[in-house]
């Protein structure tokens, strides 16, 4: 008799958590496949609504700002109350009043101290006076004397036709003078003389680009005057500087097209250099007439790749027509022995014939080709 004996399993106890090898930090189980895989899944992702998620704490959603418009460059401008004004000077005559007057003092105090040598009191015809001597009454004459002398000599100035002065007192604009002749100015004011002539400036080569961005150098012809001495003279440390700068900054902008790309004219160009080079210095009392290119040229790097690509051309061309010249003289060759009957020859005899013809020709040329 067989005896089955069942064997009843042991209960088995609660299942125990893997042991984490970092402590206090979760980790993410990744399947095996994921990280070799190196073609990418045929499968299709399904896509779903994208859930953006709510800030902790607050249940409130994100809120996207929308791109704000750009702002448009603001124009350069100097201070509104440095404008050009007149200047107040005398004429010459006041200054040469005031330096006589001076001198003349000079002189009677010097007799009236008695220290005037006997020979000029003779020649001025001076009546004899023993002196008083130099007391303070004297020293006091001395120097007022001095100061009005050389206070009404020291403000003599000239006044040429095509330039102004800029007066200056302790760092505050004063006016400018245009007038010309002799004039008087207060010695004590700073003068800056400016050259308002209608002037021409031709620049040096300057960097610029056509339309199609290939580099060239561009000598630009500038006329131009200063309009108001005072923001030309105080608004910017060097107004020539200045413009320099901006006729650069215009052809950094502006294509210039390459004499005789036929894209564009010179005068279209001219005219749109002109409107902004005018705008730019226009701000600090610049009067701009004209900004003219007078030289373009491609740019030392950009010449000497177009040379050697026109040679490469030119080599081509040339080699394109000597050997079509030699093909047809191959080729009449070969017509006239066949025609007059001369030779009779089949496919690889003809194909010999011709391959030397031609090796005999091309190396014929060749010596003939200097």
């Amino acid at each position: 008799m067989n005896t089955t004996t069942s064997q009843t399993p042991e209960p088995e106890g609660p299942a125990r958590p893997p042991i984490r090898l970092i402590q206090n930090e979760a980790t993410t189980e990744i399947p095996v496949h994921l990280l070799f895989r190196d073609e990418p899944d045929p499968r299709p992702v399904p896509l779903g609504p994208a859930v953006v998620g709510s800030r902790q704490g607050t249940g409130e959603q994100p809120r996207f700002r929308r791109p704000e418009p750009a702002k448009p460059r603001p124009i350069a401008e100097v201070d509104p109350a440095l404008v050009e004004q007149p200047g107040r000077v005398l004429p010459g005559v006041a200054g040469v009043a005031a330096g006589t007057c001076g001198a003349v003092g000079c002189v009677a105090t010097s007799w009236w101290a008695g220290v005037l040598p006997p020979l000029v009191v003779e020649a001025l015809r001076l009546p004899v006076y023993g002196g008083a001597g130099l007391g303070p009454a004297q020293w006091a004459a001395y120097t007022g004397a001095v100061a009005l002398g050389m206070f009404g000599f020291g403000g003599l100035a000239r006044g040429r036709t095509g330039q102004a002065w800029v007066l200056d007192m302790f760092g505050r604009y004063r006016g400018t003078v245009r007038r010309t002749g002799l004039l008087w100015v207060n010695p004590l004011l700073l003068r800056r003389r400016v050259d308002v002539r209608l002037r021409h400036w031709r620049s040096e080569p300057m960097p610029a680009a056509d339309g199609n961005g290939v580099a060239l150098r561009v000598v630009a012809l500038v006329v131009w005057r200063v309009r108001d001495t005072a923001r030309a003279t105080l608004g910017v440390e060097d107004h020539e500087t200045y413009l320099r700068e901006c006729v650069e900054a215009a052809l950094a902008r502006i294509p210039v097209e390459a004499p005789g790309s036929g894209r564009g004219s010179v005068e279209a160009t001219g005219e749109a250099l002109t409107r902004r080079v005018a705008r730019d210095a226009g701000a600090i009392g610049l009067e701009v007439f004209a900004v003219q290119p007078v030289r373009v040229e491609y740019a030392p790097e950009v010449a000497a790749a177009m040379h050697r690509r026109r040679i490469a051309a030119l080599d081509a061309q040339h080699r394109a027509s000597v050997l079509t010249s030699v093909v047809d003289s191959v080729e009449d060759t070969v017509t006239r022995l066949t025609m007059r009957g001369l030779v009779e020859l089949d496919d690889y005899e003809r194909k010999a014939l011709v391959k030397d013809l031609t090796v005999a020709f091309c190396a014929g040329r060749g010596e003939q080709t200097p």
